[in-house]
């Protein structure tokens, strides 16, 4: 039953597909490494232009990582309730066992005990 709730929900693939988005963007951050220092010869539209330039890929890629994030821990949250369904429908499950044993306890005992006196 668990893993049909999962599999339904398909938290094990998401997660896992935005833990591998997650790491992609975080290479590519990396990748995108310090921002470039000035260089004196350039004139300085130049300079701004290419620090510019680093500072924009660095927040798109800064706001795709705050995205995957944010769609990550969704789908932990939705994977959290199935659990926590998951464990009230087994509490449930096992209450109903257990009255159900405790009844057929009590009705055998009694028969029992008639037999022994019809004897």
């Amino acid at each position: 039953m668990p893993n049909f709730i999962l599999a339904k929900v398909g938290a094990g693939e998401i997660i896992y597909d935005l833990r591998k988005k997650i790491q992609d963007i975080r290479s590519d951050l990396n990748q995108l490494g310090v921002s470039p220092s000035e260089i004196p010869e350039l004139i300085m539209s130049a300079n701004l232009l290419r620090s510019n330039e680093f500072l924009s890929k660095t927040n798109e890629k800064q706001s795709e990582l705050i995205s995957a994030y944010e769609q990550y821990s969704e789908s932990l949250e939705e994977m959290l309730s199935s659990v926590f369904e998951i464990q009230k429908d087994l509490k449930d499950i096992l209450k109903e066992q257990s009255l159900m044993i405790s009844q057929k306890k009590t009705p055998a005992k009694k028969t029992s005990k008639t037999k022994k006196t019809k004897k």
